[in-house]
């Protein structure tokens, strides 16, 4: 069994470092395409600005009709593991606007189109919600926590997130528990670093079977 628990877990950081090195090369190929395709834009903009601006505006105006919905229903459902899953629909509509979600820390719904750099970034202030469940929806396990968590925890917690791709940590004061693990549709409560549930929850949920977009990016969005 020990045996076969490390060939499993050795198999998943090759995945996920394999993950790494094609968002490194893509990132290289985007800063190509980027530098080509600036001219271009550039000239478009100018010769189409007025037809820009009006299919904004038409954009704006049909992402406002969702704006406030998370779209979501059902409940969470604990499981022996502790781990809160959530039974029922999960929207995944691009929205510009805020989203009222029926969880917090939100484990899904609908979303900012430009997703939170997760790839091992920890943010020292809250981020948005919306930006942060596109994280989710790309394969992240995201750690949030209150200011009744302990400070080596903290550090424990970032320290790791740090050495995970597809995962990002950040304050958030409207939690119940101190710490919090969140996946697309799952979350865990804690109250220490040290819990073992912790590293199961990322050995699981990092780039898990519940991703909606596995090996989408996890760099390139929003800081």
């Amino acid at each position: 069994m020990a045996t076969a628990k490390k060939s499993t877990n050795a198999a998943r950081k090759a995945r996920i470092e394999e993950m790494r090195r094609a968002e490194q090369a893509r990132e290289r190929r985007n800063r190509i395409l980027t530098v080509g395709a600036s001219v271009v834009v550039v000239a478009g903009l100018v010769v189409g600005g007025v037809v820009l601006v009006n299919s904004q505006s038409d954009k704006s105006d049909s992402a406002s009709g969702s704006k406030g919905a998370s779209g979501d229903s059902g409940h969470f459902v604990t499981g022996g593991d502790g781990v809160r899953t959530w039974t029922g629909k999960l929207s995944r509509t691009h929205v510009t606007g805020t989203v009222d979600y029926p969880m917090h820390p939100p484990v899904g719904g609908n979303h900012n189109p430009v997703w939170l750099n997760c790839n091992g970034d920890v943010y020292t202030k809250a981020v948005k919600d919306e930006n942060a469940v596109h994280a989710l929806e790309h394969g992240a396990v995201w750690v949030t926590y209150t200011d009744k968590a302990k400070k080596p925890d903290v550090d424990k917690l970032a320290a790791k997130v740090k050495q995970t791709p597809y995962s990002l940590m950040s304050p958030y004061a409207n939690q119940t528990s101190p710490i919090e693990l969140s996946a697309w549709g799952h979350q865990l409560s804690v109250t220490s670093a040290d819990d073992p549930k912790v590293g199961k929850f990322f050995e699981t949920y990092v780039q898990g079977k519940q991703t909606p977009e596995p090996g989408a990016s996890c760099t390139g969005g929003t800081m």
